[in-house]
């Protein structure tokens, strides 16, 4: 009797951890509110957007070596801005807040660049901090110093970072 109790006491004492009104899903099953499907409509919940790589589609595209006189990274990285790619053969193309901003490489005098440029116009500066932020999931390098830009105090058309990718 003592046996039936006990084990009786366990098995309440373990149930009563659980909320019975409290059914979330386990794993990716499908139960309860976790997705059956996916779905092509943005902002649904099971929407699922394209999965893109940009560090390993950059890293296919070929790096542009420039050849400059400058010897200060400012000018350096100035360079870089005007060098860097604006089509899909030289540079991953991405979108952000609806612009249009290329991604490329570019190797000045030994240093390597990683830029941001638009295609054309200019973009609040706003997104340079960003750049220098998701340097690294962007690249697949460390940032090796300061993000600079091409541009006035309000808007600029491009953003290079020096690149540590050993």
């Amino acid at each position: 009797m003592k046996k039936i109790l006990l084990s009786t006491m366990t098995v309440l004492a373990l149930a009563a951890c659980e909320d019975p009104f409290d059914r979330e899903g386990v794993g990716f099953t499908g139960i309860d509110g976790e997705p059956r499907s996916i779905s092509d409509v943005p902002g649904a919940a099971a929407f699922l957007p394209p999965a893109t790589n940009v560090p390993a589609e950059l890293a296919v595209l070929p790096t542009i070596s420039v050849t400059s006189d400058e010897t200060e990274i400012e000018e350096m990285a100035r360079v870089a801005i005007n060098n860097a790619g604006q089509n899909n053969t030289n540079a991953v193309h991405l979108t952000a807040s609806g612009a249009n901003l290329y991604l490329s490489n570019v190797n000045v005098n030994g240093t390597l660049f990683g830029v941001l440029r638009t295609s054309s116009g200019k973009v609040s500066n706003s997104y340079g901090s960003g750049f220098g932020q998701g340097v690294e999931q962007l690249t697949g390098c460390l940032s090796a110093g300061n993000v600079y830009r091409k541009g006035n105090s309000k808007r600029s058309s491009g953003f290079a970072v020096p690149l540590n990718c050993s």
